[in-house]
Parts: C-alpha cells; sequence; structure tokens
C-alpha cells in the first residue's frame, strides 16, 4: 500500500463536499499536530473521528468540562467517559 501524503487544501475541499473520510484524514492531522483548536472545530463539523481523539486526550487529563463539552457537541462515548470517571471511586 503507497504512503500517500495529501494537501490539506485538497482535504478540506472534498470534506467539505461532504466526504467523511477527508475529514477523519484532516482529524488525525490535527491531532498529530497537537492542534487541539482544529480538532474542535472539525468536532463541530460533525466529525466523529475528532471526538474520539478529542475524547481520548480529556479523558487522559481527567477533564470532565471538555468531556462534557465533546458530549454535547453530539459524540456519545464521551459522555459514557464522562461517566465512568464521576462514578469511579474517590482516592481516598
Amino acid at each position: 500500500m503507497a504512503n500517500m501524503n495529501f494537501d490539506r487544501e485538497t482535504l478540506r475541499e472534498l470534506a467539505d463536499e461532504g466526504n467523511e473520510a477527508a475529514l477523519d484524514r484532516l482529524a488525525d492531522l490535527a491531532d498529530a499536530a497537537g492542534d487541539l483548536g482544529e480538532l474542535s472545530g472539525l468536532l463541530d463539523e460533525g466529525s466523529m473521528r475528532a471526538g474520539f481523539l478529542l475524547t481520548g486526550r480529556a479523558a487522559v487529563a481527567g477533564d470532565l468540562r471538555e468531556l462534557q463539552r465533546i458530549s454535547d457537541a453530539g459524540y456519545d462515548e464521551a459522555g459514557n467517559e464522562l461517566d465512568r470517571l464521576l462514578k469511579a471511586p474517590g482516592d481516598g
């Protein structure tokens, strides 16, 4: 399988036309760059991949507010993770 690098402009155009795979690729690129602002924007556009990536980051950080925001944006697994953290036994 060839390793192909696509330019962001082309990916953005495809995503704007409704191509979910291009939207997912943009999310992966934003995650690799650590660009949380772009990831959040992609989530707002409906990217479930961005929701997945943001949820993982927020869960590791224990960021309950961010998990709630991600859940409110439509990524249900963030709500599940939030519930899991809230139900976890306390540290003492």
